[in-house]
């Protein structure tokens, strides 16, 4: 059995998330106490009303004190065989507990391990709710699809049949069963649960969308290209659930020293009991050290950071992570599919004056349909399919263009898309090439040169803003990094307001400008989207991919995954990291300062004769403190700059 698997055992452990079997166990205890409870009453009653018979009350507070001592010493003897920070908790209770039996006070050997009992079950009670935000994820994953059979005829399956490139159909009000492609149709889809943007997106045929997401109107054809776990909300669903399981730094730093701390308590529960001779006030040290408030501040801060994330459409794999984030001091950020859309887009047209700039349009999209290449395709997503010209003998010559022959006015001209090598090929005379950064083809009819047709990548509509809004909470220094030509990373960098820009840099080169940033002595956030940029997220103090059109790669090597892609949400992931550490920050001193403000009572005997029960409701008042302030971070809002 390992470590963490005896910690998950102990049954009146701290653990933020309860197994099944555990949350079974759990429940059992809790029925035990309340029946201990009772009998506690019963005795105590019983003692009032008849004072003389004070062995029948003797006898229902000792059922109830070997009641409540099943799991108190269960888990105090997985706690001495698999020793961790919780385990001192449950070890320090069950001590104290014999100690009251051996004392002969049989009140505070039921009360004791009662209230302990209790205030566990209202910490996991209490632990932000993040096992439910996981629940009410899980539910978006359980939904009905209507699946396109070959036949045409409509089949209702659950989205669990689904697999990679089924057909289905989404209505109105339904739920998109999975990941995929729109193959047909216009609707407004709610993306809230999935990217946290409360606006509702336009989707039409090409756009890829999100399981989960709600259409809001119109009637979707949908080709599904992921399924399950390898969907984005399972994705979701994946990392937030080894989000809850990952301990932070701090956490790991306290186990290492839990057995000295155990071994200090004891030494001054001793010293205690020596100088005072005083055995309440000794126990009342045994359950004064009890560190569960120190335990949870913490894990309960990390919690609550990434469901807050979560919702904001952000995954954070761990909460190292964001710690991680708050340290960061400069920005190294891709260009192409980051700061870009990554899609090509025509810019402008230099054609002949007597041209019909429509028909051109037309002739170029129809050439264009024709090929594979990138360029060729952005000119065919400028005008509907039905509006293409007839074209016949179409033949793509590699890396040049497209030629066909087009039937017009009862006569056949060939007619060609390309580089302007392939009109020189053509014996094609041109006009003058233009200046311009990005991909330039032409478009010939016949003999006649009809014109230029100039297109580039454009930037994201936020980009701008987003790269300000860095700037303004602190992180100045800014670093474009892409693989693109000097000229365009120079004139997009102009635009953002950034001035250090590494260009046509190649991949191995990306990760050696992340690693000189780090020698010399920053701490960078990489942002990027591209296979080419995953050595580089790695590399980075933290690696931050694109959701959206992100490489399988880049999303598997990055350490925050921003799902929707909005470069905004960067400022949103700095200043969550930056409250969750002022939040972890209050915890510790909460849970630190506290505990030692009992133990320092209980040793001086100011808790009195009843002192471990005041120190056990004081103990578990200070975890209570120490997740409602956690909790505060759920009350987080992002401030997201307006688009204009």
């Amino acid at each position: 059995m390992t470590e963490s698997a005896a910690s998950d055992s102990t049954q009146v452990s701290s653990a933020p998330m309860l197994s099944f079997d555990e949350q079974r166990h759990a429940a059992m205890q809790l029925t035990l106490a309340m029946f201990a409870l009772g009998l506690l009453s019963l005795g105590l009653i019983w003692r009032w009303l008849m004072p003389t018979q004070s062995g029948v009350s003797e006898i229902l507070l000792g059922t109830a004190a070997l009641l409540v001592a099943v799991p108190v010493l269960r888990a105090g003897w997985f706690a001495l065989r698999y020793p961790d920070l919780h385990g001192v908790t449950d070890l320090l209770t069950a001590v104290a507990m014999i100690g009251a039996w051996a004392i002969g006070d049989l009140l505070t050997a039921v009360l004791l391990p009662i209230v302990m009992i209790f205030g566990h079950v209202l910490e996991e009670r209490s632990v932000i709710g993040s096992h439910e935000a996981i629940t009410a994820l899980a539910k978006l994953t359980r939904t009905q699809a209507r699946l396109i059979q070959a036949d045409g005829n409509i089949k209702l399956i659950t989205n669990d049949d689904l697999v990679k490139d089924d057909l289905v159909e989404v209505r109105a009000g339904d739920r998109i069963p999975a990941d995929g492609r729109v193959l047909s149709g216009q609707a407004s889809l709610d993306t809230a649960p999935i990217t946290g943007e409360s606006v509702p997106v336009e989707v039409s045929a090409g756009m890829d969308v999100f399981g989960g997401a709600i259409n809001l109107d119109g009637l979707l054809r949908v080709q599904i290209t992921r399924t399950g776990q390898d969907s984005t909300l399972g994705k979701v669903i994946a990392l937030m659930q080894n989000a809850e399981s990952a301990k932070p730094p701090i956490t790991r730093l306290l186990e290492r020293h839990a057995g000295q701390y155990l071994v200090l308590v004891l030494l001054i529960a001793a010293l205690t009991w020596f100088l005072s001779n005083s055995a309440p006030a000794m126990l009342a040290v045994l359950v004064a050290a009890c560190p569960c408030a120190l335990v949870l501040s913490a894990p309960a801060t990390s919690i609550a950071g990434i469901a807050v994330a979560a919702r904001h459409g952000i995954l954070i794999r761990g909460s190292a992570f964001l710690e991680e984030l708050a340290d960061t001091t400069s920005l190294i950020i891709d260009k192409t599919g980051t700061l870009s859309t990554g899609v090509l887009r025509l810019q402008h047209s230099l054609l002949a004056p007597e041209l019909d700039p429509d028909f051109a349009l037309r002739l170029a999209a129809s050439l264009g349909a024709a090929s594979s290449h990138p360029v060729s395709r952005s000119l065919a997503a400028q005008v509907n399919k039905e509006d293409y010209l007839t074209l016949e003998e179409v033949r793509e010559r590699s890396g040049l263009g497209v030629v066909a022959q087009l039937a017009s006015n009862d006569q056949v001209e060939e007619v060609a898309l390309g580089r302007p090598e392939l009109f020189a090929q053509l014996g094609v005379i041109t006009s003058n090439i233009p200046v311009h950064d990005g991909p330039i083809v032409g478009i010939s009819k016949g003999n006649q040169f009809l014109g230029w047709f100039l297109l580039a990548d454009s930037l994201r509509p936020e980009s701008m803003m987003a790269m300000q809004e860095l700037r303004d909470i602190g992180l100045s220094r800014q670093v474009l990094l892409t693989g693109d030509r000097a000229s365009v990373a120079n004139r997009v960098a102009a635009q953002l307001g950034i001035h250090e820009v590494v260009s046509e840099a190649l991949p191995d080169e990306k990760l050696q400008r992340v690693k000189t940033e780090i020698h010399d002595g920053f701490r960078p956030m990489v942002v990027g989207d591209g296979i080419n940029d995953s050595l580089a997220l790695k590399a980075g103090v933290v690696g931050i991919a694109m959701g959206l059109g992100g490489s399988d790669i880049a999303l598997a090597s990055a350490d925050v995954v921003l799902i929707g892609s909005d470069l905004r949400r960067l400022g949103t992931c700095l200043r969550l990291s930056r409250q969750c550490r002022q939040t972890l920050f209050v915890n510790v001193v909460i849970g630190l300062g506290w505990t030692l403000a009992i133990v320092l009572a209980a040793a001086f005997g100011w808790l009195g004769s009843e002192g471990a029960l005041i120190a056990a409701i004081l103990h578990n008042l200070s975890t209570l403190l120490v997740l409602a302030n956690a909790g505060r971070l759920l009350r987080f809002q992002e401030l997201l700059p307006k688009l204009e």
